[in-house]
């Protein structure tokens, strides 16, 4: 009997490949803000707490535009696709749901 093989797409590897990175990244800001969690619980400087209580209470007040919250990468990545965009060099999603039409 001869066993069925799938061999994955390069799409299917890269966002397989996405999928992990993404993953680390979050973990990795899990693992900091733990990190930050226990720092806090151990401070015995009053100050020092008074000083990121009032980090916190400045920070819950602004109306950050979610633009402001990206990292500069981030924001390079998506200058560049405006830029591409207003140069014509788009492909149009008619095309991409064609092309990945078996994996939508």
């Amino acid at each position: 009997m001869q066993r069925a093989t799938h061999k994955k797409s390069n799409f299917e590897n890269e966002l397989n490949l996405c999928n992990f990175v993404q993953n680390l990244v979050t973990m990795n800001a899990y693992a900091e803000k733990i990190e930050i969690i226990q720092w806090i619980a151990g401070l015995k400087d009053q100050s020092i707490l008074e000083q990121l209580k009032k980090i916190k209470d400045n920070f819950a007040t602004q109306q950050l535009d979610w633009f402001d919250t990206i990292s500069l990468e981030e924001r390079e990545s998506i200058q560049r696709g405006l830029d591409d965009s207003k140069n014509g060099l788009v492909t149009p999603h008619s095309e991409v749901r064609k092309r990945y039409e078996k994996w939508l």
